[in-house]
């Protein structure tokens, strides 16, 4: 039996429209720079669109020729609405949004169940962004596909990357991370501190990265781990914030896009 999580934040972070969604993230995807490299892995920011859509398009356009290729994304984002401890894995078999339905790798989730980290917790997902406006992104330019998704709470770096480990696959399986930068600051403290965090994700240094550098840190510091075990290097393409997207510059937050090969 079918069982959907519908989307929370349609109509708010991006269009509930169906056809005025697919032109936005055409429009933006038509404006990124050109990508040479499929990535195995992503970090991309998850504000409303008219914030961070355009930074996202960045990672993004590296996927448009691995359409065919990708058949499986795992996506981990932090928990904003219910605390969690470790890993929350979803219920559903699909995350529906108004291009359609996602399905669920619901074997691969159950594979991560006997890990002490990660269990089955529906009220994390019920209302959660960070995973959510991706979905769309990742329709518009890998079309099938199914996924992984977890929401990410107090976890270690460690427990992190071990889920990550267990999942890596191989070309069909790409990594999404979701997090944005430094919160509510001035527009150039937040450039400076989102210049070293952009730094220790190049240089992949999970340690290097502060409970205030980035909301997303523990799946991102999970990935650098995993990246690091794997042979990975990181690769910045975006780093702005929304004072020069969409607001005011007297109280910004960091949006970047990073490609791991």
């Amino acid at each position: 039996m079918s069982r959907i999580r519908y989307p929370a934040v349609a109509g708010m972070f991006y269009p509930a429209d169906p056809d005025e969604l697919a032109d936005q993230i055409r429009h933006f995807m038509a404006a990124a720079p050109e990508c040479p490299v499929i990535p195995k892995a992503i970090v991309v920011p998850h504000a409303g669109y008219p914030y961070s859509g355009a930074v996202a398009a960045s990672a993004y356009a590296c996927l448009e020729q691995a359409r065919g290729q990708v058949s499986r994304v795992i996506l981990l984002g932090p928990a904003h609405r219910v605390p969690v401890r470790g890993l929350a894995a979803s219920s559903a078999t699909h995350f529906q949004t108004p291009l359609g339905a996602v399905p669920v790798d619901v074997a691969a989730v159950e594979s991560l169940l006997d890990l002490p980290q990660v269990r089955v917790m529906d009220a994390a997902h019920a209302e959660e962004h960070s995973l959510e406006v991706h979905l769309p992104f990742l329709q518009m330019v890998l079309g099938d596909f199914a996924v992984v998704p977890l929401v990410v709470g107090e976890a270690a770096p460690g427990e992190v990357a071990e889920v990550l480990d267990r999942l890596w696959g191989g070309p069909e399986t790409l990594i999404v991370i979701s997090s944005d930068l430094s919160h509510y600051l001035p527009y150039e403290a937040a450039r400076r501190i989102d210049s070293r965090t952009a730094e220790a994700i190049e240089e992949l240094h999970p340690e290097a990265i502060g409970y205030d550098q980035a909301c997303g840190r523990n799946p991102l510091n999970g990935l650098l781990l995993a990246a690091r075990r794997h042979g990975l290097r990181a690769q910045t393409l975006d780093l702005r914030n929304s004072g020069d997207t969409a607001g005011p510059r007297n109280q910004v937050v960091g949006y970047g896009a990073w490609i791991f090969h």
